[in-house]
């Protein structure tokens, strides 16, 4: 049974038996996490989450992106909904969803609440993110296919997991949390390009942590609640992939995560790491162009004329005609509705059409640019082609910069790297 399998995990795995440069890929998608969050504190879904909080009040716990201290509960579905807010945050492509949104504010929140170290608090978050990759594989991709969104409802347990492990609950009480909030986890494709998606992660994030704190508090549900013939799985299109659990503790999957280097959707990455690679011809001399993707992109991120920057971030037209243009698809302020608006722009994306090939992978694109006197410029890009740790890094570390400044980006490495706290990490924030 998984839930019996993940249970154990959660509750018995040491620190001292993670390799370290899993270890390392956890730090990494921490600074990556936190830099997001406190870029995105002012986009309207943060303020309105930010805005509910303020508005209940309560206990003192956690911190939240933007200040000021509330229940751990409601510190993670605001932590979640704003790091979620700009979709610049990394991604897993093995169960197509965003872990870190759904269980780093989860980890921190009981993390602060509880009083836990810096080392224990990433620890939890750790076997988190883990969880959440494995149930994601799990429910398999007829789950993502129709409609539901992994971030919400694969990460929902992985931040259970991080909060039953910061309670230090023992495999039972962990599996119990996994079945109370089996029967809360959601999260909807349909609200892909609007505020809703971010949200998604925040409903993850508070989910798991009211379900462990239920647990705590001696509510009991069915502890099965993930895989019996009622269940979530069941219920929610899980294919219940038995491969999920191979090499468990062996084998990280939190060493495959994505870390996202454009500010859009991970499905139009490799378009335009692709496109980064080409000779960019001037605009003026392009006559069509083609590219060609994994079918399963073409629900996610195949908006084919949107009007709103939140929109752009989900359109192969829009982002091929702004990489064309030389416009800075790393920039936060480049997926404005102006842009969308644009004449040029626009004139531009609607010479580019998006095909479907499932030969390719997931995580590969290939692109075509025909130019008028006839010429075709190609180029392919594929996603799993590894990235050495240390220039992982430095392009990590640099975006850092760029979304919270130099001294904040180092403020926040320092204290991943020393962490004396995760109250001192909260302050940060």
């Amino acid at each position: 049974m998984i839930t019996e399998t993940l249970a154990a995990f959660v509750a018995e795995t040491s620190a001292q038996s993670v390799p370290e440069k899993t270890k390392e890929m956890l730090r990494l998608s921490m600074l990556d996490w936190a830099a997001c969050g406190i870029a995105g504190v002012d986009e309207p879904v943060a303020q309105a989450c930010r805005a509910l909080a303020e508005d209940e009040g309560g206990a003192a716990q956690a911190h939240v992106f933007g200040g000021g201290r509330v229940p751990a509960r409601t510190a993670a579905l605001v932590n979640g909904a704003t790091s979620h807010a700009l979709d610049y945050d990394d991604t897993h492509f093995a169960h197509i969803g965003h872990p870190s949104v759904a269980v780093f504010p989860a980890a921190l929140a009981m993390a602060e609440r509880e009083g836990a170290d810096g080392a224990v608090l990433q620890h939890a978050a750790l076997l988190g993110i883990e969880v959440s990759i494995r149930v994601g594989v799990w429910l398999g991709r007829d789950h993502y296919q129709h409609g539901f969104h992994q971030t919400g409802t694969a990460g929902a347990f992985g931040a259970a997991a991080a909060a039953a492990r910061l309670l230090g609950f023992d495999a039972a009480r962990v599996a119990a949390t996994f079945g109370l909030v089996a029967t809360r986890a959601s999260g909807l494709k349909a609200q892909f390009g609007t505020m809703g998606k971010p949200f998604n992660a925040g409903i993850a994030a508070s989910n798991g942590v009211e379900a462990a704190l239920l647990v705590a508090q001696g509510l009991a549900g069915n502890p099965a609640g993930l895989e019996v013939a009622q269940g979530f799985g069941p219920t929610h299109r899980g294919m219940a992939d038995p491969s999920a659990l191979d090499g468990l503790e062996e084998v990280w999957l939190m060493d495959t995560i994505s870390h996202k280097f454009h500010a859009c959707c991970h499905g139009l990455h490799a378009t335009l790491e692709a496109l980064g690679g080409m000779n960019r011809p001037a605009v003026s001399d392009v006559q069509k162009v083609e590219i060609t993707t994994h079918p399963r992109w073409m629900s996610v991120c195949n908006q084919p004329a949107p009007t709103e920057g939140l929109g752009a971030k989900f359109s192969y037209r829009m982002v091929a005609a702004m990489a064309l243009w030389g416009h800075d698809t790393a920039a936060l302020d480049s997926y404005s509705d102006a842009l969308c608006a644009d004449r040029d722009v626009v004139a531009l994306r609607d010479r580019v059409s998006v095909v479907e090939d499932d030969a390719l992978s997931e995580m590969q694109a290939r692109v075509a640019v025909t130019l008028k006197e006839g010429t075709v410029l190609t180029a392919y890009h594929d996603l799993d082609a590894p990235i050495a740790l240390a220039d992982r890094e430095k392009r990590l570390r640099t975006k850092a910069e760029a979304l919270v400044g130099p001294e904040k980006a180092q403020d926040l490495w320092r204290a991943i790297n020393a962490p004396e706290g995760a109250a001192q990490f909260g302050t940060l924030i």
